[in-house]
């Protein structure tokens, strides 16, 4: 039997017990016992400082308001579709402009469709929006089985550009979404008119596995890239969890919505060194804590870190669609970014930026609204 290419419309209306079922384990959380020493609300040197943490839960509890949240996500028109058995949700948000290109927003982990939330309205001047949720994140659930991976995902996301009527389009993405747009880019070359990834300093601890060490680098050099290596590094314990034991790090976020608070705000403090802001200081508090809320009512904390686990014993590499036009924006960047990701200056356009960091929709919504329309401009 052929499957149904419906789009549904769909709002967003989370149930009233559920947001005070929220409420109510946010009051009883049993919290653990405090160390000597560890008081400083900025020193996420050993994760999330419990002072900070009690803090964001206090506030999420008593003073975040969910459903006006919900009201400004449900501005955006938004639809669920099911392809390959699995259901997906997404926002199309339709530009009034009849030459405006179509363009695919690829989040990632742990960000969500809100992580788009304030630029959609920067670009729908020139842009149709479209932002599919990963299998697994918010609405796309539950997971219909195993298997769904970059690839099959990839496939999917290219069918509902098709269901929605659109034979050629632009994409972006950071973090996994990165994955995403590189691999639609390199599968379909005849519809992706030009792929942009954001990214950040973080990349140079990639350095060594997935790029080499571009020849002539001095001492000095070789050892700012090793320092990177080394922060990234501590940053990858949730990475070893998901990839390999997703089903037990999920039974605790979809049960604890303190676990889950502190497994996601911890994610937003990763900067440069001597940045000592703490996550609702980098982004929006109330928009944190939506894309948070997200993930604890949907329970797609669990169904997140298996799409970690199947990437991961996938046996795909990474691919970037080399014959499509290329636009990277580097936030929060080194200055061995370009040297190091792109020696010979194959990428057309390529933007650097000292501010922002992993999560630039969000932290530095102009720059990165700015450096999407003049990419597309310079290839339409």
């Amino acid at each position: 039997m052929d499957e149904n290419k419906t789009l549904t419309p769909f709002r967003i209306d989370i149930p009233q017990a559920d947001i005070d079922d929220l409420r109510h384990r946010l009051a009883h959380t049993r919290w653990p016992i405090p160390v000597p020493g560890r008081g400083d609300r900025t020193d996420f040197s050993r994760g999330i400082p419990l002072v900070y943490l009690k803090e964001l839960a206090e506030y999420w509890g008593d003073g975040f308001d969910w459903r006006a949240q919900e009201e400004k996500l449900n501005e955006f028109e938004q639809f669920t579709t099911v392809v390959d058995g699995q259901t997906f949700h997404l926002v199309h948000a339709r530009s009034t402009n009849p030459e405006a290109v179509p363009l695919v927003l690829n989040h990632g982990w742990p960000g969500s469709f809100v992580e788009y939330q304030r630029l959609i309205p920067l670009l729908t001047d020139e842009f149709h929006v479209v932002i599919p949720s990963l299998p697994g994140f918010g609405f796309s659930t539950p997971l219909s089985g195993t298997g769904w991976e970059l690839a099959r995902t990839t496939d999917a996301y290219t069918e509902i550009m098709t269901r929605l009527g659109y034979a050629r389009f632009g994409a972006h993405g950071t973090d996994i979404g990165s994955g995403t747009t590189g691999r639609l880019a390199a599968l379909h070359p005849e519809r992706v008119i030009g792929m942009h990834i954001g990214l950040d300093r973080g990349r140079l601890g990639l350095v060594g596995d997935v790029f080499p060490y571009p020849d002539g680098l001095s001492a000095d050099e070789i050892a700012q890239i090793e320092a990177v290596r080394t922060k990234d590094a501590a940053e990858r314990g949730y990475l070893v969890m998901q990839n390999h034991r997703p089903d037990t790090i999920g039974a605790a976020l979809t049960d604890s919505p303190v676990g889950q608070l502190a497994w996601i705000a911890e994610k937003f403090k990763i900067r440069a060194d001597g940045d000592d802001r703490t996550p609702d200081e980098s982004v929006d508090r109330d928009q944190l804590l939506a894309n948070i809320s997200l993930y604890w009512f949907t329970r797609s904390g669990a169904s997140s870190a298996r799409f970690y686990y199947e990437n991961e014993h996938s046996g795909l590499d990474l691919v970037m669609g080399s014959d499509v036009p290329s636009g990277w924006a580097v936030f929060d960047t080194h200055p061995l970014m370009r040297r190091v990701i792109d020696p010979g200056k194959a990428i057309g356009h390529w933007s650097e930026f000292t501010e922002g960091g992993h999560f630039p929709a969000m932290e530095e919504t102009e720059l990165l609204a700015d450096d999407l329309r003049t990419f597309f401009r310079g290839i339409s």
